[in-house]
């Protein structure tokens, strides 16, 4: 099975906050929810199997704490127990526009641990899925829903920018620009509070 169920998908988030608590899970949950919102209006995408993705995507945190290791930690892990599809997200999530070079932090694995990642990413073809959980990465905080915007001014505050962010940033407001034209509206209209927090 290339993905887990949705309440297998649930007990392997639970273990991994046993391992790491912290914001990162209640982050993945609302990167679930967002991305079920959004797919619940899209023309194609199935709103369980991205919520699944979206509850699995950050899943590498269970080794933390950590920073970008995690994309290779969560991969690994997840092909391990079979979950291809799950693993291709937990590998594709941090990297918008298909530039493993806008990586957020500095690399904090080995140097073969980095080249295991871009042989991985060279496999893969991203598709609608993986482009959603980007998006939706940056559209969650642990307490809610957000703008990109904000959130890139909160991933900044934590870990820095480096040379490429602006390149990073542009590509998620392009997958933003994306989603809207794909569901026929402002995505931020999907998302459950968003737009009253905004216009309070």
């Amino acid at each position: 099975m290339a993905l887990p169920t949705p309440d297998a998908a649930e007990v392997l988030l639970l273990e991994a906050e046993c391992l790491n608590p912290g914001p990162w899970v209640p982050h993945s949950r609302n990167v679930a929810r967002a991305a079920r919102f959004i797919a619940q209006r899209h023309p194609t995408l199935d709103p369980v199997r991205v919520h699944t993705l979206g509850l699995l995507h950050d899943l590498g945190r269970r080794t933390g704490p950590n920073k970008d290791r995690h994309i290779l930690d969560g991969y690994e892990y997840l092909l391990g127990l079979g979950y291809d599809e799950a693993a291709r997200v937990a590998l594709t999530h941090s990297f918008p526009g298909a530039v493993l070079d806008t990586i957020q932090c500095h690399w904090d694995g080995t140097p073969a641990e980095r080249a295991r990642v871009e042989a991985a990413f060279a496999q893969v073809t991203l598709n609608e899925e993986d482009w959603l959980i980007q998006l939706c990465d940056v559209l969650a905080l642990p307490d809610g829903f957000c703008t990109v915007q904000e959130r890139q001014v909160d991933i900044g505050l934590r870990y820095g920018v480096g040379e490429r962010t602006s390149e990073k940033w542009r590509a998620q407001l392009g997958l933003k620009r994306h989603f809207d034209a794909a569901c026929g509206v402002n995505i931020y209209r999907l998302l459950p509070g968003l737009t009253e927090r905004l216009l309070s």
